[in-house]
């Protein structure tokens, strides 16, 4: 799968079976999982079934007021989780089949999946603190 890289936006060619083995950028050579990806079509449903740890996905918008405000506590948790989880992040304008597929009704929605599955949904954003707390029931 293509990973675009949260630091220099450079696309990486992932074998997603290898999720576990902290990979680096091949163009600014950061590391590409302690922030959150950017989730699409292409790659979610790999990363979903692939990872070794819980995903958390966040579906947001550009447009969201509370999905701006959130995005900060998003971004803190993934660098806190490093290794314990992989954050993800799917705009639901990009991505309107994604977020059909996985019925969000209003944003911003997190999601957690193990193995594939979805363990739990929160609808609403929470002050950093509070959701480092519920993902902590997770990772």
């Amino acid at each position: 799968m293509i990973v675009a890289c949260p630091h220099c936006h450079a696309g990486n060619r992932l074998d997603a079976t290898r999720l576990g083995d902290a990979p680096n950028c091949g163009a600014c050579h950061a590391p590409l999982l302690n922030a959150p990806l950017t989730g699409t079509a292409d790659n979610l449903p790999e990363l979903l079934r692939h990872s070794q740890v819980p995903v958390v996905v966040d579906f947001w918008a550009t447009w969201c007021g509370p999905c701006q405000s959130f995005a900060p506590a998003f971004a803190a948790a993934a660098e806190a989780f490093v290794g314990k989880a992989l954050f993800v992040k799917v705009d639901t304008d990009a991505e309107q089949a994604l977020a059909a597929q996985y019925k969000v009704r209003s944003i911003p929605t997190i999601a957690v999946f193990d193995g594939g599955n979805e363990l739990e949904r929160l609808a609403g954003a929470l002050p950093s603190g509070q959701f480092k707390a519920w993902l902590m029931q997770f990772v």
